[in-house]
């Protein structure tokens, strides 16, 4: 193993999310009250998992399946809390992010490579979390979808740039929206009519056609996502010193209890959206336009309105995120931190130009999803293999069935993207 790097300046960390935790306890760090002391780094990375590549492909899902994909959503986010757990725990054992680590101890054509398709990710994940952003102005104020991207860029800057009592308030702003979209679906899911037998079935693992396979593909790549477990092991490494200095199991613990927590509520709400979209008429998904419009003819203005609500707090709290997760692989992979206005605008350029050019921007949301799940296995085989090294992790080290179940999920991973590029090269 390479000796350790020199400690680097974590890339620009919200300083509420890094500075209030109480290692003795185990509580930390939005708030002082019970409630709010539940609230760690999960929380702020849970929001990838909920982004409007989640809404595209679960609702895509749920109109054109009904319940048969539903197993799907509850078992990718299974998989994502035991990702995002072992992220959080490379975080705390290291003191190191993930791409940090990747680059210490890997050569130089892996490195780039890892690196390469780190980027490649994020600018995915910008592409689903503009456009969602741009089609949810459209479907609230008929604003055009170019100038919607521009207005999610500029509102994410105002959010990542916010301060609430002299203190970051990005932190905040995120976890809030966070409750708008779980309250919105909670609403929509509440004037539903659902089939409980027929979603009970739908617990149990099928697939239909090749189809399915596509979006179950496009599930797991929305739900575990690579660039949160870059996000989630800065974000835990980044904590101040005496924080990282302990690293006792009441900081594993309280890990712990914030991914179960955060990943839990993710979870609910990618449920909640394939259950809404199950009393769509088949093919409505393909486009969040219609969706909205079929929810209108169906229930009523106000229930298509709180629906695009959901999409656009959905677009900005991912967004955000988005932005740090760059940072985060940047600053790791290459040693060179950016200013979040930098950030911000590098990135937006290729979603702005899909905005521009694609004429089914939900579409260019479903594919980006895709694409995130062939990304994946270059962010999971490494932190499978860190984790389960004991000259890195100590006492944190992988246990035997941890490690079974990371391997599990990488397997799952890889037979997915097999399918997929079987697909793609027998169909031409």
């Amino acid at each position: 193993m390479n000796p350790a790097p020199a400690r680097l300046a974590p890339p620009d960390p919200p300083s509420s999310v890094t500075s209030s935790f109480d290692p003795r306890s185990g509580r930390g760090f939005l708030a002082r009250g019970r409630l709010l002391g539940l609230i760690g780094p999960a929380f702020v990375a849970a929001v990838a998992f909920v982004d409007p590549g989640n809404i595209a492909i679960n609702v895509s899902a749920g109109a054109d399946y009904r319940y048969l994909l539903l197993w799907t959503v509850v078992t990718a986010s299974l998989m994502a809390m035991v990702v995002q757990y072992l992220s959080a725990k490379l975080g705390l054992a290291t003191g190191y992010s993930l791409a940090e680590v990747c680059r210490e101890n890997s050569s130089t054509p892996v490195r780039i490579m890892l690196w390469l398709v780190a980027e490649l990710v994020v600018i995915m994940t910008d592409v689903a979390e503009f456009v969602g952003g741009a089609i949810a102005l459209n479907l609230l104020f008929d604003i055009p979808m170019l100038t919607g991207g521009l207005i999610v860029a500029a509102t994410t800057l105002c959010i990542l740039r916010l301060r609430i009592r002299g203190r970051d308030g990005f932190p905040v702003v995120v976890v809030a929206l966070l409750m708008v979209l779980l309250l919105a679906f909670a609403y929509l899911i509440a004037r539903s009519s659902l089939s409980p037998a027929a979603a009970v079935s739908g617990l149990v693992p099928r697939l239909g056609d090749s189809h399915s396979v596509l979006l179950a593909c496009g599930i797991v790549g929305a739900t575990v996502m690579p660039h949160a477990v870059f996000l989630h092991s800065s974000l835990v490494s980044g904590l101040d010193a005496n924080v990282r200095s302990i690293r006792t199991r009441v900081m594993l613990r309280f890990l712990r209890r914030d991914v179960v927590i955060a990943m839990g509520i993710a979870g609910l709400v990618n449920v909640l959206m394939l259950l809404v979209a199950t009393s769509l008429p088949a093919g409505a998904g393909n486009s969040l336009s219609d969706v909205h419009s079929a929810f209108a003819q169906a229930r009523g203005a106000l229930f298509a309105g709180v629906f695009a609500v959901g999409l656009l707090a959905s677009g900005l709290a991912s967004a955000c995120a988005g932005v740090y997760s760059g940072q985060a692989v940047m600053q790791g992979f290459l040693q060179r931190n950016s200013s979040v206005w930098l950030r911000r605008a590098v990135s937006s350029v290729p979603a702005l130009i899909v905005l521009a050019l694609v004429s089914d921007p939900t579409q260019a949301l479903i594919a980006s999803q895709v694409v995130l799940s062939f990304g994946l296995p270059f962010a999971l085989i490494p932190l499978m293999m860190f984790t389960a090294r004991r000259s890195l992790m100590g006492q944190f080290t992988n246990r035997t069935l941890t490690t079974m179940a990371g391997l599990l999920i990488t397997a799952i991973v890889l037979s997915l993207n097999g399918f997929l590029l079987a697909r793609l090269f027998l169909t031409g």
